[in-house]
């Protein structure tokens, strides 16, 4: 099925991204109904997040649930044993990942698109804490997906919902909205932790909020500054926006859970 997407960063192309839709819509997509909102109501497509390279794109009413293009790492034995976000101990030979902003407990569908190779993983830990990459996956995932030999490969993500409960089989069940939540953004990150501090006291003085969080990338301990509090995603992403445009260019939206 084609399906066509529309960037909120470039309205003056809106009118002709209507109309190649609308052909698309007709050639590509059988009479398909778009799906019911948890109101009774058409699904909005505000409601239905697309991110292409960090980019935000409103989908057709069609597209059903969250996905994702970019791409893909993986992260091992350096973290096994560790704890992940969630509280769980993290176990290289289990099917989890780490995202930036899906709720914690979800399952993802992810295909790396240059083999084709799929699996699923559950969400279970943040980052990866690097622009345009969307996804960390465990060892083990990343093994299945041919992503372990090259480290990192272009992937398309979709978001599945939590595990459903006695249904039998593989069921899940999606959140009402994946764009809901606790967010901040991430706008810069420092070897030297006093440089971390001094853009974080300047942040806070500018948007009332700021924090400065450690992390391990490819092996070396980062100090992560994030922005201003959220409660939509969508308001994250504007922000980071806005950021990128204030001399951030690496900004990026993450969770705060």
């Amino acid at each position: 099925m084609l399906t066509a997407s529309f960037p909120t960063t470039a309205p003056g192309m809106r009118s002709l991204l209507i109309a190649l839709s609308a052909v698309l819509a007709l050639t590509g997509c059988g009479g398909k109904k778009p799906p019911a909102s948890p109101e009774g109501g058409r699904t909005k497509a505000s409601q239905r997040p697309y991110t292409v390279m960090g980019k935000r794109y409103e989908p057709l009413t069609s597209h059903v649930g969250f996905t994702q293009e970019g791409v893909a790492s993986w992260y091992g034995k350096d973290f096994h044993g560790k704890k992940t976000s969630n509280g769980e101990v993290y176990d290289m030979n289990a099917m989890t990942a780490a995202h930036k902003t899906l709720p914690l407990g979800v399952f993802v569908k992810v295909r790396n698109r240059e083999n084709g190779q799929e699996t699923i993983v559950r969400v279970n830990d943040r980052g990866p804490f690097v622009k345009n990459r969307i996804i960390d996956l465990s060892y083990s995932a990343a093994k299945k997906l041919g992503v372990d030999v090259k480290g990192t490969a272009p992937v398309r993500i979709e978001a599945l919902g939590y595990k459903a409960s006695g249904t039998g089989g593989e069921s899940y069940k999606a959140p009402e909205t994946y764009d809901s939540g606790n967010y901040s953004v991430q706008v810069g990150a420092f070897r030297d932790q006093q440089n971390a501090r001094r853009l974080s006291e300047e942040m806070k003085k500018l948007h009332g909020y700021s924090e400065v969080r450690s992390a391990m990338v490819n092996g070396e301990l980062f100090y992560r500054v994030q922005a201003g509090k959220f409660t939509s995603l969508h308001e994250a992403e504007d922000a980071e926006a806005r950021f990128s445009d204030q001399g951030y260019p690496g900004s990026f939206a993450v969770s705060l859970d």
